[in-house]
């Protein structure tokens, strides 16, 4: 795992998607293509207005896949995470992506969950865009997270540590309104992606971050398993990383 602490968070942002902006070329320069994974939040802000606005990418060749979902949240909730990678993400490109597979788990989530699994078989990831949750998780698996699972996507119980995020940066007026599980990516299937740009500003996920990179890797911290993976980048501010020892 690499680290890379930015000044601020929205230099943070633009170094990340700078960075994964050249492994895109550099995949569809390799194979015409190249797929990708999408998260979303608050903490990708920043990286997502400068993936948008990134220069030489063709995103004609590039197909899309949503990292996670609330079980039975409609496109028109404002928390929706596929509202808002449509709005923040593929509305704003100058070329529409080749694909964009979103995950819909509105009416049934297990049957998505084999819907978008079977696709994402057929395209291997070459660029994860990925963030940590305040509680450690990757994607939406909570503490402790399966590692081994070969599953691609999972039907999860979201932890009130997880749904108190949720509240915190916005999304929902209450606690009750947010959704107790989700659909996500499984870890397992993160760490199958070539490279992984993991973008974590903030103050409130520096204990998270401090586990992750410094703990030991177990399912009680999701994030740690990053540790493992040969090509994982974590770009921090001051404040996510104010907890590192700089050992």
């Amino acid at each position: 795992m690499e680290l890379i602490i930015s000044e601020s968070k929205q230099a943070l942002g633009r170094r990340a998607a700078d960075d994964g902006a050249v492994l895109i070329r550099e995949a569809i320069n390799r194979s015409g293509r190249a797929n990708l994974i999408l998260a979303t939040g608050a903490s990708q802000f920043e990286m997502l207005d400068a993936l948008v606005a990134a220069t030489g990418v063709d995103w004609s060749c590039v197909t899309v896949f949503h990292l996670d979902e609330y079980l039975g949240m409609p496109m028109t909730h404002p928390a929706s995470f596929r509202r808002y990678l449509k709005e923040r993400f593929v509305d704003r490109l100058r070329t529409p992506p080749a694909a964009f597979h979103y995950l819909d788990a509105e009416v049934d989530g297990r049957a998505e969950c084999d819907r978008v699994g079977e696709i994402l078989q057929e395209h291997p990831i070459d660029v994860a865009f990925i963030g940590i949750g305040e509680n450690g998780h990757l994607a939406f698996n909570d503490p402790p997270a399966d590692f081994q699972t070969e599953r691609p996507y999972l039907v999860v119980d979201l932890d009130e540590a997880c749904r108190r995020q949720q509240l915190g940066e916005g999304w929902f007026a209450t606690l009750d309104d947010v959704p107790q599980q989700a659909v996500s990516m499984s870890v397992g299937q993160i760490l199958k992606s070539k490279a992984i740009i993991c973008s974590v500003p903030d103050r409130r996920k520096a204990e998270a971050v401090r586990a992750a990179v410094e703990g030991p890797v177990t399912p009680d911290v999701p994030a740690s398993i990053l540790q493992r993976h040969k090509r994982t980048t974590l770009y921090l501010d001051p404040d996510s990383a104010s907890l590192l020892s700089g050992d």
